[in-house]
C-alpha cells in the first residue's frame, strides 16, 4: 500500500485485490439482444425496473435530457423508445441510483477506510446527499451548511497572495451555462488557471487542427456519414467508447461506404454489429462493418499514414491529378511542395517495419483512398496520447488535404470526443490559453479586465500543486486523481493544497486524497429537474460535431440538499466578491440570462435563446467545413517517422477502457467484447511474448516503468493472452495510471502519453 498521508493513511491507488478473473473467447458481434439485456440489468439494479425505464424514455429525446456519457451527436430522426446505447443506459443508471451516500455513511467510514475500497465499490455506494467537510486532522467527513461551505472557500481564495495560487478544474460533463459562469467567475477572480479534461484527451487534436485548418474541432456532420465513400477509423474503439457511432457506420456501409479500421487491438464493434433499435438486430444476421483491419503496432500510426501516402503519391506521380485534388490544393493550401518532397523520400520498407502492417493490406487500403475522395477520418485517444500525437493528427490532415476531402459533403475530420460536453466547455471559454477576442468581449460586456497571462493546463497544475504554488484546488465535476497521470505524484500534489473542493454527484477517489481541508459539494445531475426562482430550467450542450441543443432534466433530485452547478458557481461568486458588476443572482435564477450573456460575448450564438429552443438545436459556424481557412489557406506539414526503440525486456504499454467503464466510472467488472470477466487488474499480452518470457495465462506479474531515471511500479496484474502486436501490451486505466510519467507528454499539446508508456514485466514472487 502507498500511504503517502501519514495522518489520514489514505491509499491513492486502486485496490490490488483480485476479484476472480475469467477468460472467454472475445465476442464476434457487438450490441444486439445482449446489449439490451445488459442495459436493462444495470438500470433495474440501480434505479428500479419501472422507474429506470421511464427515465430512459427521456434519454436523448428532443425534449428530454442529454446522455451524461459520450458526445456522439443525436440523429434528427430518433427512436421514440430507445435513442441510447448500452453504455448510455449504464451512465443513467449510475446517476439515478437509489443508493445514497449520506452523513451516516461518512460517519461509518473514515477516509482511510474508504481509500482501501475499489473504485467500483466507491462508485456503487450511491449519490451524495449533503455538502460535506473534511477538517484539518480529521478522519471523517462531516456535514456542513452551504453558506458555511461557500464562506470557507471564499476565505481561502481571498487569503491567497495571488489569484494564480488557485486552480479551477472542469469536467466535460458541465453544461454550457455552468461552464460559461465558471470561467467568468475564475477570470473575475483574476486567473486563467482553467485546466480541464480536454487537456488529457483531445488537446492534441485541437492543437493540430487549429494550426492546419484554423479550428480545433472536427469538420464533419452526422449527415456526412451517409455521403462518405471511405471512413477511416484510427485509434478508436466505438463499440465500447461511442456505441451509437456504430449505427452511423452501419448506415454508411449500407449506402456503399468502405470502412478501414486501424488499431492495435481487434475491436468487436468494428467487426460486426447488430442494431438493437431494429428488428434485424434481434433476429437477423449481424452486419459486417470493417472492410480492412490494419493491426498497427502501438505508435506505428505515423509510419502507416506515411506508407499510405507514399503508395498514393506513386500513382499520382504517374498521372498528375489522378489521385490528389490539384485544383483544391492550388486554391486552398500552402506547403504542398515540401509535403510532396517528404513523401517522395519515404522508405516504404521502413513504414511496413515500423507499423507492422502486411504490405498487401497496406496496398489495398491505399487503393481505396486513391479511388475515392469523399473520405472521413475518425480518431480518438489512440492518436492523441503519444509524444508525437500532434504530428500524427497533422498527417491525417495531410491525407485529407491531398484528396481535397475537407469542406466537402461526405468528407472531413472527425475527432470523436469522449465526454458529453467537453467540446462545449472549450467553446464557453474553459481554456488556460484564452484567445484575446474572448477576453476583450468579456471586458466590454461585464466591465472588468480579465487576466491575459496563460494559466495552468492539467499537467502544469499538478506540478504547481506539487511544488506548493497551487494552494486551492476546485474541481467542477470529474475524478481528478484517477483521470490524471502519475497517480502517486498527483496525490502528493493534491495533499500539498490548503483546500481541495469537489463538485460531485457520486463518491470517487478524489474525495479521499485531499488537501489539508476538503469539501464535497453535491450537485444535481443531467437527469434531474432543475427549478430556480423563475421556474423550471434547461441547460445546453455541444456535441462532437458542433450542434448546440437543450438538455432538460425530468426526475426529482436525489436529495433536497443538492444545488445545480450554476447555483453553486453563483453563490460562490457572491461569497467571494464584496462587490461585482456581474449580476450573479440573475443568472442563478434564470438560465436564459446566462444564455443572453453567452450570445453577447461568444461568436456563433446569435439569437441563442430562440435558436436553442428549436427541436434539433443549431450548428455552430465551422471554418474548415466552410473552407474559410487561416487567411484562406490550409497547411500541409512535414513530420518524421518516430523510432520506437526498446531494450530486450521492454514493452510499449497503452491504457484502455473496459466495456463496463466510461472514463474513470466503473459500471461493472466485465469487458464482455474482449472476453475478460470479473477482473480489471489484467495485462493483455501477445502469446509469443508470453512464451518467450515463460509466462502463462492468469500468471501474476508486476509492471515497472523507468522514465528519466525514475522508477514507477504497478504491482499485481494478471496476464491475459490476447491478439495484440508483439512487444505491445494493454492495461485498463486508472489501474495503470501510476505508470504514466508526469513529464511524458505530447509535444505542443502537453497531453499525458497514456497510450505510450515503456515498461518491463516481472513475475511476482
Amino acid at each position: 500500500m502507498n500511504n503517502i498521508d501519514s495522518n489520514r493513511q489514505v491509499n491513492p491507488l486502486t485496490s490490488e485485490e483480485f476479484t476472480g478473473l475469467k477468460i472467454k473467447p472475445p465476442k464476434e458481434v457487438a450490441a444486439g439482444a445482449e446489449a439490451v439485456k445488459s442495459a436493462l440489468h444495470h438500470i433495474a439494479k440501480e434505479s428500479g425496473i419501472f422507474r429506470g425505464n421511464r427515465i430512459l424514455l427521456n434519454l436523448n429525446q428532443k425534449k428530454g435530457f442529454d446522455c451524461p456519457g459520450c458526445a456522439w451527436p443525436d440523429p434528427k430522426v430518433r427512436s421514440a423508445v430507445a435513442e441510447y446505447c448500452e453504455n448510455g443506459a449504464k451512465a443513467v443508471a449510475e446517476e439515478t441510483t437509489l443508493e445514497r451516500v449520506d452523513p451516516a455513511f461518512f460517519k461509518k467510514y473514515s477516509v482511510g477506510e474508504l481509500s482501501q475500497k475499489s473504485d467500483y465499490w466507491l462508485g456503487k455506494s450511491g449519490r451524495i446527499t449533503h455538502p460535506m467537510v473534511l477538517k484539518t486532522n480529521s478522519q471523517h467527513y462531516e456535514p456542513i451548511a452551504w453558506e458555511e461551505a461557500f464562506a470557507m472557500i471564499a476565505q481561502e481564495l481571498n487569503d491567497l497572495s495571488s489569484p494564480d495560487e488557485a486552480v479551477f478544474y472542469t469536467s466535460g460533463r458541465t453544461s454550457n451555462e455552468a461552464a460559461f459562469m465558471y470561467q467568468l467567475f475564475v477570470r473575475q477572480f483574476g486567473t486563467n488557471n482553467l485546466p480541464d479534461c480536454s487537456n488529457m484527451c483531445h488537446e492534441s487534436s485541437g492543437a493540430a487542427l487549429s494550426e492546419t485548418l484554423g479550428i480545433g474541432k472536427g469538420s464533419v456532420t452526422l449527415e456526412d456519414f451517409n455521403h462518405s465513400q471511405v471512413i477511416l477509423v484510427i485509434g478508436q474503439n466505438p463499440g465500447t467508447n461511442h456505441p451509437r457511432m456504430l449505427s452511423a457506420l452501419q448506415e454508411a456501409k449500407q449506402k456503399g461506404a468502405k470502412i478501414i479500421h486501424v488499431n492495435p487491438l481487434p475491436e468487436t464493434g468494428l467487426q460486426a454489429f447488430k442494431n438493437p433499435q431494429k428488428i434485424s438486430g434481434w433476429i437477423g444476421k449481424a452486419d459486417a462493418l470493417s472492410d480492412i483491419f490494419l493491426q498497427v503496432r502501438i505508435n506505428g500510426d505515423m509510419a502507416l499514414l506515411k506508407g499510405l501516402l507514399k503508395l498514393m503519391a506513386n500513382q499520382e506521380a504517374v498521372n498528375k491529378g489522378s489521385v490528389f485534388d490539384r485544383e483544391f490544393i492550388d486554391q486552398y493550401t500552402e506547403g504542398f511542395e515540401e509535403f510532396w518532397a517528404d513523401i517522395q523520400s519515404v522508405d516504404l520498407e521502413q513504414c511496413i517495419r515500423e507499423s507492422g502492417i502486411d504490405p498487401t493490406q497496406l496496398e489495398e487500403a491505399a487503393q481505396l483512398l486513391c479511388n475515392n475522395d469523399r473520405i472521413i477520418v475518425c480518431w480518438a485517444m489512440g492518436l492523441t496520447q503519444h509524444p508525437n500525437s500532434v504530428a500524427m493528427i497533422k498527417q491525417v490532415v495531410n491525407l485529407l488535404l491531398a484528396k481535397g476531402s475537407i469542406g466537402k459533403q461526405g468528407a472531413g475530420t472527425c475527432p470523436v470526443r469522449g465526454h458529453s460536453n467537453v467540446q462545449g466547455d472549450r467553446t464557453m471559454g474553459i481554456w488556460e490559453k484564452p484567445p484575446q477576442d474572448l477576453l476583450d468581449q468579456l471586458e466590454k460586456h461585464f466591465g472588468f479586465k480579465p487576466p491575459s497571462a496563460h494559466g495552468y493546463d492539467t499537467v502544469d497544475a499538478i506540478k504547481a500543486m506539487y511544488e506548493g504554488k497551487g494552494k486551492v484546488f476546485f474541481a467542477m465535476g470529474g475524478n481528478f486523481l484517477s483521470a490524471t497521470p502519475d497517480t502517486v505524484y498527483t496525490a502528493q500534489a493534491l495533499q500539498n493544497c490548503h483546500l481541495t473542493v469537489q463538485v460531485s454527484t457520486k463518491l470517487n477517489r478524489s474525495h479521499l486524497v485531499t488537501g489539508k481541508q476538503a469539501l464535497i459539494l453535491p450537485c444535481m445531475g443531467r437527469t434531474e429537474l432543475d427549478v430556480q426562482q423563475s421556474g423550471k430550467q434547461f441547460v445546453t450542450v455541444e456535441n462532437s460535431m458542433g450542434v448546440v441543443h437543450q438538455s432538460r432534466g425530468r426526475i426529482k433530485p436525489a436529495s433536497p440538499h443538492l444545488l445545480s452547478e450554476p447555483a453553486i458557481i453563483a453563490r460562490l461568486a457572491q461569497a467571494t466578491f464584496e462587490q461585482s458588476k456581474v449580476d450573479w443572482q440573475a443568472m442563478m435564477h434564470d438560465y436564459d440570462v446566462v444564455r443572453d450573456h453567452i450570445e453577447a460575448t461568444i461568436e456563433g450564438f446569435e439569437q441563442y435563446n430562440e435558436r436553442v429552443r428549436q427541436l434539433n438545436g443549431f450548428n455552430l459556424p465551422n471554418v474548415a467545413r466552410e473552407r474559410k481557412f487561416i487567411q484562406g489557406k490550409a497547411y500541409f506539414t512535414v513530420h518524421p517517422i518516430p523510432k520506437n526503440t526498446l531494450a530486450n525486456d521492454e514493452f510499449i504499454m497503452m491504457t484502455i477502457r473496459s466495456h463496463d467503464q466510461f472514463n474513470t466510472t466503473i459500471y461493472g467488472l466485465d469487458d464482455r467484447y474482449r472476453g475478460i470477466y470479473n477482473e480489471r487488474r489484467v495485462v493483455l499480452m501477445n502469446q509469443e511474448d508470453m512464451k518467450e518470457m515463460g509466462l502463462v495465462s492468469k500468471q501474476q506479474v508486476n509492471l515497472k516503468g523507468n522514465y528519466e531515471g525514475e522508477q514507477r511500479v504497478a504491482p499485481a496484474f494478471l496476464v491475459v493472452p490476447f491478439d495484440i502486436p508483439k512487444r505491445c501490451i494493454a492495461t485498463y486505466f486508472p489501474e495503470a495510471n501510476v505508470l504514466v510519467p508526469i513529464n511524458s507528454v505530447a509535444k505542443k499539446s502537453n497531453t499525458p502519453t497514456s497510450k505510450y508508456v515503456v515498461v518491463s514485466i516481472e513475475k511476482s514472487i
